[in-house]
């Protein structure tokens, strides 16, 4: 055998070889890392549960720190093949909102519906998509601020990595498509800190209409609740208004991973109950 012919079949062995071993090679999970949507997508993915239910101390906090509780319950589950959350929180004190329901239908690509229980005035009422932006029951949280909004309303853009408090994460911009959506979400740009181990939000940035600051997230004590699918819960989510001062606390006192979840807790005729 010639040296040519010789040194082109050795060639042959090596790319059949290298061809081969990356055959065998594992495929990276939607090469998340490539893309900030894909990112968000597991994001989104992430933090649907089957079925779960809580306990919830809510507190609010002024600018000169003097604070109100509330606690409340909470139970959520998917339908559609998960690509619809229904959530109802239900508050049980204080006297003056103790009764009060929210009733949520999260949907994965079109606006939500939610309905407000006002027990003081036995009337339920329905709040519209463009006006998500309003106050969670006083809080510094929006109605939006809960949901997943349909991934194409907005662009993404990878902004780099670095470390967070639960080690790495990606920071991502997030901006509306249209001047529609940025109005009924109350932001013209978000940013967050997403965990590269978790592909939960640990931090988040909340720009006004204006460009301005306007609120800062913080969410922790992550609870791995379904193994099975990497499902977390964050027990603990803070979000400081970085204008008014102004703060508010959710913290779960109880949560528990519930496939089970009666499908009665999810209608108004249950969220009217007293």
């Amino acid at each position: 055998m010639t040296q040519s012919r010789l040194l082109k079949n050795v060639r042959i062995l090596f790319w059949s070889a290298a061809a081969g071993l990356a055959l065998l090679a594992p495929i990276p999970e939607a090469q998340a890392g490539d893309n900030p949507r894909d990112i968000m997508a597991r994001v989104a993915q992430t933090r649907k549960l089957a079925g779960s239910e809580a306990v919830v101390k809510m507190s609010i906090i002024d600018a000169k720190g003097q604070a109100s509780a509330r606690e409340l319950t909470m139970a959520t589950k998917l339908y559609d093949g998960g690509k619809t959350e229904k959530r109802i929180y239900r508050f049980l004190s204080p006297p003056d909102v103790k009764g009060t329901g929210v009733l949520v239908y999260d949907y994965e690509d079109k606006a939500d519906d939610v309905w407000v229980w006002l027990p003081a005035l036995r009337k339920t009422r329905r709040i519209i998509s463009s006006k998500r932006s309003k106050s969670f029951m006083g809080s510094e949280f929006s109605y939006g601020d809960f949901n997943i909004p349909p991934l194409d309303d907005f662009k993404y853009k990878l902004v780099k990595e670095e470390g967070c408090a639960d080690g790495t994460c990606y920071v991502i911009d997030i901006a509306p498509k249209s001047p529609s959506v940025a109005k009924a979400e109350g932001y013209s740009r978000k940013t967050y800190w997403v965990s590269k181990s978790k592909y939960v939000v640990v931090k988040g940035l909340y720009y006004d209409l204006g460009g301005k600051l306007l609120k800062e997230l913080h969410m922790g004590g992550f609870k791995l609740l379904d193994s099975g699918k990497g499902r977390y819960r964050a027990t603990r989510l803070e979000m400081v208004n970085k204008q008014n001062g102004r703060r508010s606390v959710f913290e779960s006192k109880k949560v528990t991973f519930a496939p089970n979840t009666k499908d009665d807790y999810f209608t108004t005729r249950y969220l009217e109950r007293t």
